[in-house]
């Protein structure tokens, strides 16, 4: 690095953001994350005795990733690389691994490559890492704001220790907040001060990301004008202005936006309207595609409801249908309403576990022959072919049903669908016993769960 070089690096130290001068250089130095580099945890052995193996490091914006790979570029002996995959290329990589190789055959040093993003790295790049990873050429520390188990490389996951890293707890960022304001790297030169109330609403609206908080403290003592005492006062109506809202943390292609419709979707089946209603708000705030949760409801009510109530599936079209007419925000109450009623509605499925039975039973007999009598008998010759011969009419017989097999010979006593004792498939099953279809499996149950050796149970809306 020559003079201006120098002088360029120290200047860009300089006017970095304060998230960035703030960036904790030791481990002792680290808030929160107590679970994963406490002082009898594994990690923080690992980069104490400076002998780390290849690891990624997963969790959302602001929680520390970067900052624990900076503080085991500081801790190691090793020779440290950073990139960043939205902008490193295989040249890049190819650079690194051509150092690795001359480090450890000729001064048998390690080598650690630090990728940031590393989810952005397509499958050949991380292909070309495989082997060196793989045989210790480099020590591969990766950070990720994705499901490393959805976005990175199996091979890669399988030699790696992956840490997760949760959001920073309030008093955690409170404690980074007043560091801030005190230290040299931070805002110790403008003398400035922030309320208790500040410093609380600024922890909580920062939702565990301690970047955010730091900006929002950085923006707040760039923009306010000293009082009469020469000291800049951050104060809760600076602190608001500063930092709008709570962001709400959601990727419409990333791991929040699973984790969240799964959580819309579970708290349905659950019968639980208030968490559906709080999981379909969350997802309404961060700008989810009102189709996308209109066709996860159709799904549900189906899957989750089936035809204890048929009704649900029902309102879950006449919602989607809806919604795309009306649009938001009104289209808000629409779906709420369907969540609602899928989340009330009782439960069963039996068309869901019906079907996969179904399935799996096609897949593992192949086309079974079908009975003859059940097979078109409508072209000329039919007849003749024994097509159609020896079928029962079911609406010629008394209750519209008559005795009759309609599996395949091989698969005959298979048992598919098995309505449930709850809502319409409890009149389902009532209505097998009334015309005689299989007692012994439609045999009712009293409201203990009980077998009702009389069977009237559910008979009253027949």
């Amino acid at each position: 690095m020559d003079l201006f070089e120098y002088a360029a690096e120290k200047q860009k130290k300089k006017e970095a953001p304060l998230a960035a001068r703030m960036r904790p250089r030791t481990l002792d130095e680290v808030v929160g994350q107590e679970d994963i580099i406490g002082k009898d945890k594994l990690l923080y052995r690992a980069i104490k005795a400076d002998r780390l193996s290849s690891i990624i490091f997963y969790g959302p914006p602001g929680v520390g990733k970067t900052t624990l790979a900076r503080v085991i570029a500081n801790t190691t002996a090793a020779d440290f690389h950073q990139v960043n995959a939205t902008a490193a290329g295989k040249k890049d990589m190819e650079n690194v691994v051509r150092k690795a190789k001359e480090n450890l055959g000729g001064y048998g040093r390690k080598t650690i490559l630090f990728i940031d993003e590393i989810h952005r790295f397509n499958k050949a790049q991380q292909d070309y890492l495989l082997p060196y990873v793989e045989d210790g050429t480099v020590i591969l520390v990766g950070a990720t704001t994705e499901n490393p188990y959805f976005e990175v490389n199996g091979a890669l996951l399988s030699r790696s220790r992956i840490f997760e890293l949760k959001p920073l707890s309030k008093s955690n960022i409170k404690t980074l907040i007043h560091r801030a304001m005190t230290s040299e790297r931070g805002l110790g030169a403008f003398h400035a001060d922030i309320t208790e109330e500040a410093a609380d609403f600024l922890a909580d609206v920062a939702d565990g990301d301690a970047r955010s908080a730091l900006n929002a403290v950085e923006l707040a003592a760039l923009t306010t004008h000293p009082g009469k005492d020469g000291k800049i006062h951050i104060t809760v109506e600076i602190a608001e202005q500063c930092i709008q809202k709570k962001a709400i943390r959601y990727d419409k292609t990333g791991d929040n936006h699973y984790d969240t419709i799964a959580a819309f979707i579970e708290s349905m089946c659950g019968s639980d309207p208030d968490a559906a209603l709080y999981y379909l708000a969350r997802m309404l705030e961060a700008g989810e595609d009102v189709k996308y949760i209109a066709r996860r409801m159709l799904i549900a009510a189906s899957e989750e409801v089936g035809n204890a109530d048929p009704m649900a599936i029902c309102v879950a079209a006449s919602a989607a249908f809806s919604v795309e007419r009306v649009g938001m925000p009104e289209g808000r109450i629409i779906l709420a309403q369907a969540a609602a009623y899928i989340a009330s509605a009782p439960k069963s499925n039996s068309a869901y576990v019906g079907i996969d039975k179904a399935l799996a039973l096609v897949r593992q007999t192949g086309n079974l022959p079908i009975p003859p009598y059940l097979q078109d008998s409508s072209y000329r010759g039919a007849r003749k072919l024994g097509r159609g011969v020896g079928y029962k009419y079911a609406h010629h017989y008394p209750n519209h049903w008559v005795k009759q097999q309609y599996l395949p010979d091989e698969i005959k006593d298979e048992r598919i669908y098995e309505p449930g004792d709850i809502g319409c498939e409890k009149e389902i099953k009532a209505y097998f016993r009334k015309i005689g279809k299989d007692p012994e499996r439609y045999r009712a149950k009293d409201p203990a769960g009980e077998e009702d050796p009389h069977g009237k149970n559910g008979l009253q809306k027949i």
